[in-house]
């Protein structure tokens, strides 16, 4: 009788757990564009427009994490002085856009404020995380679980983070700190193979309510790493919330010749609408289509569209200063390649592939995001030159519109390849990228985060105009 019972409620369980799930996201009942977790919803008490910071947080697993959080440790130790007020520099900070590792860093951040300076490294720095989800693979309840066709690896990740590092919070809980700086989660749609950040501005698309989701699955699909981890999946509800498609799309879709890459972003943006084609929207580690975080503040920068516009605040004469702080984590390791005949494995194939592509993105996206600022500044001058000959030779004369706004740019990189010992160098890049390191590690990126941004000639400038 024992052994019958012990059957019934082995197959009860497996029953129970064949049909687990993950976290559907909400349906999002009625548009509103002015609801949600957006840029424009957060305030920013004791924090100015006028100096408006950006830190971007790279990929690279606890490697990519423990940089960053050495960076806001030295971010949090600059005193500054600006508009009459002294603060830290940390207090200024506007905007984060991370991925996968930096993501880690970047959400707890946003959660907890300072209070990640006196948790994070116990909780997940200095904690083996790789260790602890491999052991979830040993557990009976999982095996179940990992059974159903509707709850993978990554779902299993994302429980784990949410039990262990984000306390189950939601983006409500971000929302409701009502407080900046907008923390922008990159993961990377699959099918488009295009950036998906995690704002109610890219969930309106889906007719979804980005609110109750967990900030631990947005952080999982952030940095769910092909083949290792499965992707994370959200339900698209669209054309159920009467939803109003941003003129911009439209606009952007009738002038493919004159601006490609703003008709890209259009056709990526529209290609949602269609519930039927893509009924469900599957995503990947961030990297893949941004290993630095910085492409939503590269468009920002140079565009109006968006649900957050930097260049818009800029033309409103609202900003004086802005600071880019890219924080990347990336590698480049000793390899055998080209000194033997033999092919490599597949690991080494796989991690090649994923990898090399995206370095070579990062260091595009950090030029163009330069060359703007220059031309940004080019364009200022220009025509001010114009107005001093006009005037000279015509002083009743104006040209139409108002002078450009003076704006002074600090575009600070953050990168191993700065490094000036040979040796120091040769042990950063070539760290693994994993989610377990040892202590002493740990320690000597957070002191190297902020050696490197101490060292940067831009952020020194930047220091020496704030006092």
């Amino acid at each position: 009788m024992k052994r019958y019972k012990s059957l019934v409620f082995l197959v009860l369980l497996v029953f129970c757990f064949g049909c687990a799930r993950y976290p559907v996201n909400a349906r999002l009942d009625n548009y509103d564009k002015d609801k949600g977790y957006r840029f424009n919803n957060l305030s920013s008490p004791g924090n100015s427009d006028s100096l408006f910071v950006i830190l971007a947080f790279s990929g690279g697993g606890t490697r990519a994490a423990a940089l960053s959080y050495g960076v806001l440790e030295q971010l949090k130790n600059s005193e500054i002085r600006w508009e009459g007020k002294s603060l830290r520099l940390l207090d200024e900070v506007d905007v984060i856009s991370s991925v996968s590792g930096g993501s880690f860093t970047s959400a707890y951040y946003g959660l907890y404020g300072d209070r990640v300076f006196t948790e994070f490294e116990t909780r997940f720095l200095k904690k083996d995380i790789q260790g602890e989800l491999t052991k979830q693979l040993f557990y009976p309840i999982n095996w179940f679980r990992l059974a159903s066709p509707t709850f993978d690896r990554i779902d299993m990740a994302a429980k784990y983070y949410d039990d262990h590092v984000f306390d189950h919070h939601t983006f409500k809980e971000l929302l409701k700190n009502g407080r900046r700086p907008f923390i922008i989660i990159n993961a990377t749609d699959m099918s488009l193979g295009a950036r998906f950040e995690f704002s109610q501005d890219q969930f309106d698309l889906l007719c979804s309510n980005l609110t109750d989701f967990p900030v631990s699955r947005a952080v999982a699909a952030s940095s769910a790493f092909p083949v290792l981890l499965s992707p994370i999946t959200l339900k698209n509800y669209a054309g159920g919330c009467s939803f109003k498609e941003p003129e911009w799309v439209s606009n952007a879709l009738n002038d493919r010749a004159i601006a490609t890459r703003r008709y890209a972003r259009a056709t990526q943006a529209r290609s949602y609408h269609d519930s039927t084609a893509r009924p469900f929207i599957h995503l990947l580690d961030g990297g893949i289509a941004d290993n630095i975080g910085l492409r939503g503040p590269y468009y920002a920068a140079t565009s109006t569209d968006g649900g957050w516009s930097l260049l818009r605040m800029i033309n409103m004469d609202k900003i004086r200063k802005v600071v880019v702080i890219v924080v990347n984590a990336g590698t480049d390791p000793d390899t055998k390649y080209d000194k033997q005949e033999s092919a490599p494995g597949v690991k080494d194939v796989l991690s090649t592939v994923l990898n090399v592509p995206m370095d070579n993105y990062s260091f595009e996206t950090i030029e163009l995001l330069k060359e703007s600022f220059d031309q940004w500044l080019k364009d200022a001058q220009a025509r001010k030159d114009c107005e001093d000959i006009l005037k000279a030779n015509c002083p009743q004369a104006k040209l139409p519109g108002g002078p450009l706004a003076k704006v002074d740019f600090y575009p600070v990189l953050i990168a191993f390849d700065s490094l000036e010992d040979p040796q120091e160098r040769a042990f950063f890049k070539n760290l693994p990228t994993t989610f377990t390191l040892p202590s002493k590690t740990v320690d000597r990126l957070r002191t190297v985060g902020a050696k490197l941004l101490n060292g940067s000639k831009e952020f020194k400038k930047l220091l020496e105009d704030l006092r």
